[in-house]
């Protein structure tokens, strides 16, 4: 038995912490953020989504805002492009009618360019190496969107696309340059 100096231990009782008391915001504090928001919304939506010509904004008595008008507005696509003569790459031009983008190996469906590997006489090489060389600046030159052809992706697994720049072709650049020949269905020999 415990004499009247002994004490048992106690168990020590988990303290219950305070929440600090909250400071109460004023109403009005955040209210710049909203038209912030707002311009970055709109802001990505024309980037993501190539808007017609015939906006509203070009009709008489309204104020066009730049960045929303249909033509160069919508291309949001860019990188540096480089020669990838073979297989895959990241953003290479392979030749004047093919080339990789973020890992996708993409053929612009409306030309047809000389092949350049193998060529199949000296003048067809020759064309073909600078059709590739004008892909390659085209592509470098500014920002692009990649419009859908109809169909997704050809028998050789590459996406069909026609890459444009303020609603024009990178094919009707070649086929005015003499680089290319638009697509018919089928290739043509080019010697």
């Amino acid at each position: 038995m415990a004499g009247p100096d002994f004490h048992y231990p106690q168990r020590r009782r988990a303290r219950r912490r305070r929440k600090p008391a909250r400071s109460r915001r004023m109403v009005g504090s955040n209210l710049w953020l909203t038209p912030v928001m707002a311009v970055a919304f709109v802001a990505a939506l024309a980037g993501f989504q190539k808007m017609p010509a015939g906006l509203a904004a070009d009709a008489p008595g309204t104020t066009a805002m730049p960045f929303l008008r249909g033509d160069a507005a919508g291309d949001a696509l860019s990188a540096r492009f480089g020669l990838c003569h073979s297989g895959g790459g990241t953003n290479c031009v392979v030749d004047g009618d093919t080339f990789w983008f973020q890992g996708e190996k993409y053929r612009i469906a409306d030309i047809d360019t000389p092949e350049t590997h193998p060529a199949r006489c000296a003048q067809e090489a020759a064309l073909g190496e600078a059709a590739t060389d004008r892909l390659q600046q085209w592509l470098n030159d500014g920002a692009f969107t990649l419009e859908s052809a109809g169909r997704d992706a050809d028998r050789y697994g590459r996406k069909l696309r026609v890459p444009t720049r303020g609603g024009e072709s990178v094919g009707s650049v070649l086929v005015d340059e003499g680089l290319a020949r638009p697509w018919e269905g089928r290739r043509r020999p080019w010697c």
